[in-house]
């Protein structure tokens, strides 16, 4: 078996919450020496789960190590320093202002390092708002996802803070193209800058080149309803056992299956032939699907679709969903042990051949790696002592950011 494609890679992160985060843990999955260099306080999602580590930190931050590093102290910048003169890759989303003062900018770092790969991820890139701050939500509130997002008829974030994951997805693609540029031109590495706004645009793109379309085959802009109500058929429908089951009918050859399945003769009528017909008649083909669905049991329905070929499968509450067989199949699902406790986090789609060959660290105590990784940056033993006299760096704690214990009736 080959080794990880980015063994031999160390990466330093700053980072909080989740872009940075998310992208160096998938920078760990393939391999990489990652280094997650935190504040005295910590990364904030240490103690978001009733004093405690959160599942993003579980999540997100197992395999890496952690250095603890007083920024606001000169002696705690120059550590820094240490690390990024021995490092590939720098991945932060520190404010811009914040990595201006702390001197962790582009120019800073290539005067430290010039063959390191500067990653910066933060709220929007090079452009009149570049020093604007911008959270998830704020790119889903620019970018036209939250206006269409609405509960009770006022613009809402979607949940999940996806803007900020796929952030840092491209931060990865941007690091690893750089890493390859670097090796072939044989010249100083091209820095990595990912906004979130630009994030949020990418992935509205076909939205917002959709209503440009509209707008000028129609002269007004004209938008398809919201998700799945754009097609009649294709959405979440309960059957008669009370479970949630998610149609997918995206082509008249779905529909017909769909029909001859549920034995709705009536669907195979001309007036219901082509998509453009089932909308016309939206309320009768929604109905004829919802009433077809809420005749039989979940596991009636089930096997009669897939052995007609159309696209299902039950809406899972999150407590559920990792008891599918397929979840719990070679490379999906790392088992990870915790202060006593057990997680099964899913893996990184990777390559094949590499679900098994990277050794997961536990998701480290604050500080718990700082000596270590000062000592492999050169830093001598002398200084080192100096540095946690000071205060400008920390190891690890026992018992820091421990969860709250749980009382009757909370």
């Amino acid at each position: 078996m080959s080794s990880p494609p980015l063994q031999g890679k160390r990466v330093i992160e700053l980072g909080t919450m989740l872009a940075a985060p998310f992208a160096t843990h998938i920078l760990s999955q393939l391999g990489a020496e990652v280094i997650k260099v935190e504040p005295p306080a910590g990364d904030p999602t240490r103690a978001l789960v009733r004093g405690g580590p959160s599942g993003t930190f579980i999540a997100y931050s197992h395999g890496k190590k952690s250095a603890c590093i007083d920024l606001s102290q000169a002696e705690g910048r120059e550590a820094l320093r240490a690390l990024l003169a021995h490092a590939d890759a720098l991945v932060h989303n520190l404010a811009p202002k914040a990595a201006r003062k702390l001197g962790v900018t582009r120019e800073d770092c290539a005067r430290i390092n010039p063959q390191l790969v500067y990653c910066h991820i933060s709220g929007y890139a090079a452009g009149p708002q570049a020093d604007d701050l911008a959270s998830n939500p704020v790119a889903e509130a620019a970018t036209g996802v939250m206006e269409g997002n609405r509960i009770d008829g006022r613009p809402s974030r979607l949940g999940p803070s996806y803007h900020d994951q796929f952030a840092g997805a491209y931060a990865v693609i941007g690091v690893l193209a750089s890493m390859l540029q670097q090796a072939r031109d044989k010249a100083p590495p091209e820095p990595v800058g990912i906004g979130l706004y630009e994030t949020g645009l990418h992935v509205a793109a076909r939205d917002l080149v959709g209503v440009q379309l509209k707008t000028q085959l129609l002269g007004r802009a004209e938008r398809e309803p919201h998700g799945e109500f754009s097609m009649p058929g294709y959405g979440a429908y309960l059957t008669a056992d009370q479970r949630w089951i998610y149609l997918l009918m995206l082509t008249d050859g779905h529909w017909l299956k769909f029909c001859e399945a549920m034995q709705l003769p009536q669907g195979a009528e001309p007036a219901l032939a082509t998509l453009r017909m089932r909308k016309k008649a939206r309320e009768e083909v929604e109905a004829m699907v919802k009433s077809a669905i809420a005749a039989r049991s979940f596991n009636e329905v089930v096997p009669r679709l897939k052995a007609a070929g159309v696209g299902c499968t039950e809406v899972l509450p999150l407590e559920r969903v990792l008891e599918a067989e397929h979840a719990h199949q070679p490379g999906k699902l790392r088992a990870i042990a915790y202060r006593g406790l057990s997680f099964e986090a899913p893996e990184f789609p990777r390559m094949a051949g590499h679900g098994g060959d990277i050794q997961t660290l536990p998701p480290a105590e604050l500080g718990q790696h700082t000596i270590e990784v000062l000592a492999a940056a050169g830093v001598p033993q002398a200084e080192r002592a100096a540095l946690l006299a000071s205060g400008a760096v920390r190891a690890a704690e026992p018992g820091a950011f421990a969860w709250a214990p749980v009382r009757q009736g909370s």
